[in-house]
């Protein structure tokens, strides 16, 4: 969701800062970037702050007075909506808990069909468990899938799960190892799927 359908950049700015000044943290938003796609307490470990559970409530209050701040990529809505009516099933694999990440995607205006995020039980990306999860709520074969992710951790993940990857240029993060198949805008990754737009301008609400 973050970096592929929704800018959620400034959010997770702001939300770090309030961290930082709460909790006493030197620890720049660079480096809690660097992580993004990994689940908070995993982030926390890699950053080397013990006091995960605290530093979270401090991040989901202010993220949540932040996120007027968060608004749809430029044309996901019209790429989204062609794409469900060009016959794909839609899904997300979040690491954001859903509360924060459903409000999100209501505001996309599109169906969704399988919404996974973080879950205690279960490991998340880059392992393949959330990603295959997804897939069962749909009802899809990994092989019959495409992932679209745009961090090295989305990368790795599809890989794990067998599902093709293209990775989301106007993202976050960069590809790792062995290029992927990258879109370089959401009107590119229609192409890429092989789905047919209207020759008309790539303008919002313009595809449909």
């Amino acid at each position: 969701m973050d970096g592929v359908l929704v800018h959620t950049l400034p959010v997770m700015e702001s939300a770090w800062h309030a961290v930082q000044e709460a909790h006493g943290l030197d620890v720049p938003f660079a480096e809690y970037r660097e992580h993004l796609g990994r689940p908070f307490d995993v982030i926390m470990e890699c950053l080397g702050l013990l006091n995960a559970e605290a530093i979270h409530r401090t991040y989901t209050e202010a993220s949540t007075a932040a996120a007027h701040l968060a608004r749809g990529f430029d044309g996901i809505t019209d790429v989204l909506l062609t794409a469900a009516d060009a016959g794909w099933s839609l899904g997300v694999v979040t690491s954001k808990p859903l509360l924060q990440a459903k409000p999100l995607l209501a505001e996309l205006g599109c169906q969704f069909a399988a919404v996974r995020g973080p879950d205690s039980q279960r490991r998340g990306k880059p392992a393949p468990d959330p990603i295959l999860l997804a897939l069962v709520d749909l009802g899809v074969d990994p092989a019959n899938a495409t992932y679209v992710g745009d961090m090295a951790v989305d990368q790795e993940a599809a890989c794990r799960a067998g599902v093709p990857y293209i990775h989301a240029g106007w993202g976050y993060g960069r590809p790792i190892g062995p290029s992927p198949v990258v879109a370089d805008s959401p009107r590119e990754l229609l192409h890429l799927l092989g789905i047919v737009t209207p020759a008309a301008p790539f303008v919002e609400g313009g595809l449909l």
